[in-house]
C-alpha cells in the first residue's frame, strides 16, 4: 500500500465489484423482512450473536441474512480492512497527512510487549509517564498532595477541549460508582465564559486541583479557561499557589513552567496519540484520581482485551468488525444517514456525545486517502440520549417516522445502584423497544387491538393508520454484564476499532481532522474586530453587517 492506500487499478476494481454484489443483493435483502427471516430460521439470535468475555452483540435484528454477510466480508477484504489494521498495530505511519502513527493502543498494551515506532520500542515512556500518573493520584487521593495552605484536595477541575474533555469526563461518569468520595469532578471546554465562571461557584480556591490538558499548552479555548481559573486562585490565594493547585497534560515544558506549573507536574504524552483517542494517555489523569490507578488499570485491560480480538479474530467472528460492516450495510446499501446510540445505563449518559465526536471527526471526510473524491457517504450523522429519557423525545421518527435511524441499545444485565424495581423496568424498555423497531405493528394487529380496546366503526378507522408501525427497522444490542472499568474499557475500543474499520472501508484516513480547523482560522482574524472595535472592511460582508449589530447591541 502506498500512502493513498490503494495498490492501484486492481485493487479499485475488485472493490467496485464488492460494492456492486452488495447492490445487486439488496434487492433480495429488502424482500424479506425480519419478522420472515425470524420465523424462517429459529436459531437467527444466536446465529448474529458474538459474545467476548462478559460483552455480547446480538446483531440480528438487522436486515441481515447470511448471504450478506459473507458480501460484507469480501467487501471488507477488498478494501484491506485486515492489512489496514496490522499496519495500525505495527505504528507504520498511517496517518498520513499528518505523517503519524496511530498508536493508542499501545497505552493500553498490557502485555508489555515491545511497540515500535520509527525504530524505538515507546512502551518504556507509557508505562513511565503511568508510572508518575499513579503516584500523584495516590498522593491526591490519600490527602498527602496538599494545596497551598495545607488543605486537602476536595474538587479536581478538567480543563481542556474535545478528547481532552469528552473522554475524562464520559468515563469518571460512567465510573461514577467507582469514585473516591470526598473528591468532586467538575469539566470546562467551552470558551464561553458562563461555563468557567458557574463551574468556579462554589469551590473552595484552597481545596481544589485544575488539570490543564493541551498538548502543546497553546489552544485558545483551553489556555483562555486556564488562565480565568489561575486568576480565580490567585486572587485568593496569590500566585505561589499555582505549583499546588496546578499541573498540566502536556509536551511544552516552556509553556508549562512560564504558567506556573512546577514541570514535575507536567504528565506527557505523544504525537501518535490523536486527540478523541487519548483518554488511554495522561489525558485520563482526571479518570485515576476519579478511580484511582487500580481501577484505571482494569479500564486500560478491557481496551486490551478488545484490541487483542480485533488484531487475532477473524473477520467473520471479530466483533468491531462485524459491527462496523453492519454500519456499512445499513449507511452505504439502505440509505440510513444517521446513527442513534441510545445507552440504557445513566453513567452513560455521556456516550452519544463522545461518540459523536470518535465518529465524526474521525470518518466526517469527503476525500479519501489518495486525495480523490469518496465515492459514497462516509460517517453517519451520530446522536442519542440515554433510555428512558430518548423514548420520551426522538424514539417517535425512530418508530414512525420517515428515515431510517440504526440504533446501538446499550445495556447492562446488573446495576450497580440496586433501587427497587428501577432496573427491572429499565431492562424491560431496553429490550421491548429493539423488538418494536424490528417487529412495528401490523394493520391487522393494530385492528385487532382497537377493537379489544372497545373502538369501532368510524372512530376505528379515523385511528388505525396512527397506530400502524412498520417496523423491520435495524438496530444493534450491546449487553455488558456489568459497567465496570473492564467493561468501559473494552467498549470504547470496541467502538474506536468499528470506526476505523469503517474508515478503511471507505477509503478515508480516521486520524486527521483538517475540517476543524477553518473556522478557527477565520476566527482569529474576526476576533480584533470582535474584541477591539478594528476595522471592518478586510472582512466578508455577510460578517460585516453581523458585526454591526452585534456592536450596537453591545453599546446599548
Amino acid at each position: 500500500f502506498g500512502v493513498g492506500g490503494y495498490k492501484g487499478g486492481m485493487t479499485d476494481r475488485r472493490l467496485e465489484a464488492a460494492w456492486a454484489a452488495l447492490m445487486r443483493h439488496r434487492k433480495q435483502a429488502q424482500a424479506r423482512p425480519m419478522r420472515a427471516l425470524f420465523k424462517t430460521d429459529s436459531n437467527r439470535a444466536r446465529r448474529f450473536t458474538l459474545v467476548l468475555g462478559d460483552m455480547l452483540l446480538d446483531y440480528s435484528k438487522n436486515r441481515v441474512a447470511p448471504r450478506t454477510m459473507a458480501l460484507l466480508f469480501d467487501l471488507a477484504r477488498a478494501a484491506g480492512v485486515e492489512a489496514w489494521r496490522d499496519r495500525m498495530f505495527a505504528g507504520e505511519r498511517i496517518n498520513a497527512t499528518e505523517n503519524r502513527a496511530a498508536l493508542h493502543t499501545a497505552l493500553r498494551n498490557r502485555a508489555d510487549t515491545p511497540v515500535m515506532v520509527d525504530g524505538h520500542d515507546v512502551m518504556p515512556a507509557v508505562n513511565a509517564v503511568l508510572g508518575r500518573m499513579g503516584g500523584f493520584a495516590d498522593a491526591v487521593r490519600s490527602g498527602q498532595w496538599l494545596g497551598a495552605t495545607g488543605k486537602r484536595i476536595a474538587a479536581v477541575v478538567n480543563i481542556g477541549i474535545g478528547g481532552s474533555d469528552l473522554g475524562p469526563a464520559m468515563a469518571v461518569e460512567a465510573l461514577s460508582a467507582y469514585r473516591q468520595r470526598g473528591l468532586s469532578f467538575r469539566f470546562v471546554s467551552n470558551v464561553d465564559g458562563a461555563e468557567i465562571a458557574r463551574t468556579l461557584q462554589g469551590l473552595d480556591p484552597a481545596r481544589t486541583l485544575f488539570i490543564v490538558a493541551s498538548k502543546t499548552f497553546t489552544t485558545e479555548e483551553t489556555m483562555l479557561n486556564a488562565a480565568t481559573a489561575r486568576g480565580w486562585l490567585t486572587a485568593e490565594l496569590g500566585e505561589v499557589a499555582v505549583a499546588r493547585h496546578f499541573v498540566a497534560v502536556s509536551t511544552n515544558a516552556k509553556a508549562v513552567r512560564d504558567f506556573g506549573i512546577d514541570p514535575a507536574n507536567m504528565f506527557e504524552f505523544w504525537d501518535w496519540v490523536g486527540g478523541r483517542y487519548s483518554m488511554w494517555s495522561a489525558v485520563g489523569l482526571a479518570i485515576m484520581l476519579a478511580v484511582g490507578p487500580d481501577r484505571f488499570a482494569e479500564m486500560l485491560d478491557g481496551a486490551h482485551a478488545m484490541d487483542r480480538h480485533f488484531r487475532d479474530a477473524p473477520l467473520e467472528q471479530n466483533m468491531p468488525a462485524v459491527l462496523a460492516l453492519i454500519g456499512v450495510w445499513n449507511a452505504n446499501v439502505l440509505g440510513a444517514e444517521s446513527h442513534a446510540i441510545l445507552p440504557y445505563d445513566q453513567g452513560l449518559r455521556l456516550l452519544p456525545a463522545y461518540l459523536q465526536q470518535a465518529d465524526m471527526e474521525s470518518n466526517g471526510k469527503s476525500v479519501r486517502r489518495d486525495g480523490k473524491p469518496v465515492k459514497r457517504a462516509t460517517s453517519p450523522i451520530v446522536f442519542g440520549q440515554p433510555g428512558t429519557n430518548g423514548q420520551h423525545a426522538f424514539y417517535q421518527l425512530i418508530h414512525q417516522g420517515t428515515r431510517i435511524v440504526p440504533c446501538d441499545f446499550i445495556a447492562p444485565a446488573r446495576s450497580q445502584y440496586p433501587t427497587g424495581r428501577h432496573h427491572a423496568v429499565l431492562l424491560a424498555n431496553f429490550l421491548a423497544q429493539s423488538e418494536a423497531l424490528m417487529l412495528g405493528r401490523s394493520e391487522k394487529e393494530a385492528r385487532a387491538e382497537l377493537l379489544k380496546a372497545g373502538t369501532k366503526g368510524a372512530a376505528l378507522s379515523a385511528l388505525l393508520p396512527h397506530k400502524v408501525f412498520p417496523g423491520n427497522r435495524p438496530s444493534n444490542t450491546i449487553l455488558l454484564k456489568e459497567l465496570t472499568p473492564h467493561a468501559l474499557g473494552m467498549l470504547i475500543a470496541l467502538y474506536e476499532h468499528k470506526i476505523f474499520v469503517q474508515g478503511a472501508v471507505w477509503g478515508v484516513n480516521s486520524f486527521d481532522q483538517w475540517g476543524v480547523e477553518l473556522g478557527k482560522e477565520l476566527a482569529g482574524k474576526i476576533l480584533p474586530a470582535v474584541e477591539s472595535g478594528a476595522r471592518l472592511d478586510k472582512l466578508h460582508p455577510a460578517t460585516c453587517e453581523l458585526l454591526k449589530r452585534i456592536r450596537t447591541w453591545s453599546r446599548d
